[in-house]
């Protein structure tokens, strides 16, 4: 079934599950058949576990539809944010953020919204990528290079795959990319965002 979730937001078929767990409303059918990409502004990302929850069979009849990133920076690239039941602490630090971002906004329909706007054309058939300096960008966003998601860590960008990642390379210092993240939870991230969750996959770490 494609429940796995690119940074770009894009459903693919993948067996391993990841470290984050999430959805963005009923995107199947009956028969357990994606249909669309999302239903809804409400995207969120939550903990794999949560009070001994059973979340199987993963596609039920009209209920959402399970989703699955490989760690909490892929989520935020897609544009999802923290769940307010299973991560309440971090949904609320994350609250607390964003109103320091953005005075006058608070509660997740005001964040929805924003990031709503971000995610998507206005006719929501193709994702915003905003050109930003690389040079400004905060670690644990992504970017577009060469026609791929790149986590932006350090001075370096890393691929990511289903599985983790992979190929390392120089952050092109100078240079203008397009940026995954939407702007705002890239600010999030910038605040010095460290969630309960997985941050990073472990292949993030160096090799030694």
């Amino acid at each position: 079934m494609s429940n796995r979730v690119t940074p770009l937001g894009e459903l693919v078929a993948e067996p391993g599950r990841g470290l984050v767990y999430g959805n963005r409303g009923c995107l199947h059918d009956e028969a357990g058949r994606i249909r669309r990409s999302h239903n809804g502004r409400r995207w969120i990302a939550c903990r794999l576990a949560f009070q001994g929850r059973r979340r199987h069979p993963l596609v039920q009849p009209g209920r959402y539809t399970s989703l699955f990133f490989l760690d909490e920076a892929t989520a935020l690239a897609a544009g999802h944010r923290p769940c307010a039941l299973c991560r309440r602490e971090d949904y609320e630090r994350f609250g607390a953020i964003w109103r320091e971002l953005h005075p006058g906004q608070a509660g997740a329909d005001a964040i929805d919204t924003q990031l709503h706007r971000e995610r998507l054309t206005p006719d929501a058939r193709a994702r915003l990528l905003p050109e930003k300096p690389v040079d400004e960008l905060p670690d644990a966003v992504f970017v577009l290079h060469a026609g791929a998601s790149w986590l932006v860590l350090g001075e370096q960008l890393l691929s990511w795959t289903t599985s983790g990642y992979r190929t390392r390379i120089p952050r092109p210092a100078g240079q203008r990319v397009r940026l995954i993240t939407p702007p705002s939870l890239a600010a999030v991230l910038g605040a010095g965002w460290k969630p309960a969750v997985p941050l990073l996959h472990p292949t993030a770490r160096p090799a030694r």
